[in-house]
């Protein structure tokens, strides 16, 4: 079991730069591999990015390819999103997730992962 609690969202010009964290509690935070998603009103729940345990491996959304970084800080137990140049389309509440199996089920899908944080979000404002 792990407990995920996001943070950072908030209201930011187009072309401006959030960072978003995720604070796990639980079970060791090296065991999961981690992911962000992101769901606008009336659409689906997309996929973001994601890293594996030891941050040896990153996962992007082409959508954000260059623009997001990914990465954790096992010591602290968190995970992060560096965004920058925010466009209006980024606009949406922005989940962390974590499982421990996530790459083998399918780390770009919301089924690979069994724990889901409340949520933060993120408005890009014109």
């Amino acid at each position: 079991q792990v407990l995920l609690v996001e943070s950072g969202g908030g209201l930011v010009q187009a072309g401006g730069s959030l960072r978003l964290s995720c604070a796990a509690s639980g079970r060791t935070f090296s065991d999961y591999v981690m992911g962000w998603f992101r769901q606008a009103p009336g659409k689906e729940r997309e996929f973001v990015s994601a890293i594996t345990w030891s941050g040896g491996g990153t996962y992007y959304a082409d959508s954000v390819k260059g623009r997001f970084t990914i990465s954790r800080d096992n010591a602290k137990n968190t995970v992060y999103l560096q965004m920058n140049s925010l466009k209006l389309e980024a606009t949406a509440v922005y989940y962390c997730a974590a499982d421990t199996l996530a790459h083998i089920k399918g780390l770009r899908t919301t089924k690979a992962y069994d724990y889901w944080g409340q949520g933060t979000q993120v408005t890009v404002s014109s």
